[in-house]
């Protein structure tokens, strides 16, 4: 049988582990994609800042797998003590609980939101053989054919795809879904004209747009990229509310301490209006960002909505 002598002594190594966790000179700055990609040189570009600001050492720990479900379960399930953040994306936190109900994490539930740190934008690029310079043209040009028109994603239940699924539920248009493993390929198959059009990250469709590989349509984003400034919003031309941005933002264990929460969202709020950081996300192709733990808390949520009633409208099945 287990006394109370036995059950007091783990109950002083349990606390004790915890409090010098929550002590602990270390912070976890948990990355749920795989090192050399946009989200992790985002984070390796804030977490020496984050550091000094916090007078702690700050590492970036890439949890990678499940479409970033292992490295969110991670921190839903650390202690909330300030010391394990998730570097959460739209795609983490909106996307997957929209298609994946069953996931080990819930955006709201689990997670405190700190501050938005990047945002990035998407535009509809289509093959220069489509005859349309405009989505108004597109659009005609899609319902005169319907089911003839093909749109390349970085895989099926990815925001692209569901954000290529909300464009033709919006617009009222037929266009075939081809699923690739990574935006990469299916820019190459836009290119080659093997598929008619898809939504690119900015970053990746400014160079084809620059070259006439690939014809810009619209961004889709609330207002107008300061890069692109003669590159209306998808809404400006006719679809009111079509909003795809891609977010990246900091989120820690719920129940963390107001206090931390403050503290950190203080921290990057100051960090993000640096020059020199908005300058390297920049070159990153992401604009940096800041906002209230409550906008970001609005941000999440408006995120769930929209995918949850794209992914129900489209009947979108998880791969």
């Amino acid at each position: 049988m287990i006394s109370r002598r036995h059950i007091a002594i783990a109950a002083s190594l349990f606390w004790g582990v915890t409090s010098s966790f929550a002590q602990s000179n270390t912070v976890r700055l948990v990355v749920p994609f795989s090192t050399g990609g946009p989200t992790d040189i985002a984070a390796r570009v804030i977490a020496p800042l984050l550091s000094e600001a916090m007078g702690k050492t700050v590492i970036v720990d890439n949890r990678v797998g499940a479409t970033g479900a292992i490295g969110a379960e991670f921190v839903a399930r650390a202690p909330a003590d300030g010391n394990t953040i998730l570097f959460g994306t739209s795609s983490i936190m909106g996307a997957n609980p929209a298609l994946m109900p069953k996931l080990a994490y819930d955006p709201v539930r689990d997670f405190a939101p700190v501050s938005l740190v990047a945002t990035i934008e998407n535009i509809l690029v289509v093959h220069p053989s489509v005859p349309a310079n405009n989505v108004q043209e597109f659009i005609r040009y899609a319902k005169d054919n319907p089911g003839k028109l093909f749109y390349g994603s970085s895989g099926t239940g990815s925001t692209y795809h569901l954000g290529s699924e909300m464009f033709a539920n919006m617009t009222k248009t037929q266009l075939g879904h081809v699923p690739y493993k990574g935006q990469g390929p299916a820019a190459q198959d836009l290119l080659a004209g093997h598929i008619q059009l898809m939504f690119d990250a900015f970053n990746s469709a400014v160079p084809n747009i620059k070259s006439g590989r690939v014809k810009a349509l619209g961004i889709a984003s609330a207002k107008r990229h300061p890069e692109l400034p003669d590159l209306p919003t998808i809404s400006e031309q006719g679809v009111p509310g079509y909003v795809t941005t891609i977010w990246l933002a900091f989120f820690v264990p719920a129940k963390t301490p107001t206090s931390i929460v403050d503290k950190l969202n203080q921290d990057l709020r100051t960090i993000m209006q640096r020059q020199d950081v908005r300058d390297r996300f920049n070159k990153l192709g992401m604009q940096a960002v800041s906002s209230s733990t409550q906008e970001l808390d609005a941000v999440l949520k408006q995120e769930l909505a929209q995918w949850t009633r794209v992914v129900r409208e489209a009947n979108i099945k998880p791969e």
